[in-house]
């Protein structure tokens, strides 16, 4: 099972998890996630988050398909590939994001090619 869940709610858990943020979240000691990986790799490109965020509303959708396909390439599969081994080996894994709205960020998307992939 794959837990995406705001940064900001996180306590260390049993459960591994992996923030998945191009920039560290604003407020969060690094002390307070010690122990947390921290994977750009599988992040929006900084172009493809600067434009989602200018209107998140209306261009989820678009976001949605442009991630896949950056998720697609191959420099992004060794850390894809990470996060499945991590998962399997765990049976859970928890995805962290400082996102608002966790439901409509990136982590959704990251979460579906993960479970594509693994199937």
């Amino acid at each position: 099972m794959y837990i995406l869940q705001r940064v900001y709610g996180f306590t260390l858990q049993n459960t591994p998890a992996v923030l998945a943020d191009r920039l560290w979240p604003r407020g969060v000691s690094k002390a307070k996630l010690a122990g947390i990986e921290w994977d750009k790799a599988v992040t929006p490109s900084t172009d493809l988050r600067k434009w989602f965020h200018q209107n998140p509303q209306t261009r989820y959708a678009e976001f949605s398909q442009r991630y896949q396909a950056e998720l697609a390439r191959p420099e992004a599969q060794p850390a894809l590939q990470a996060l499945r081994d991590l998962h399997q080996q765990h049976g859970s894994l928890i995805l962290l994001t400082a996102a608002k709205d966790v439901a409509h960020s990136h982590l959704p998307v990251l979460q579906a090619v993960l479970e594509q992939k693994a199937t």
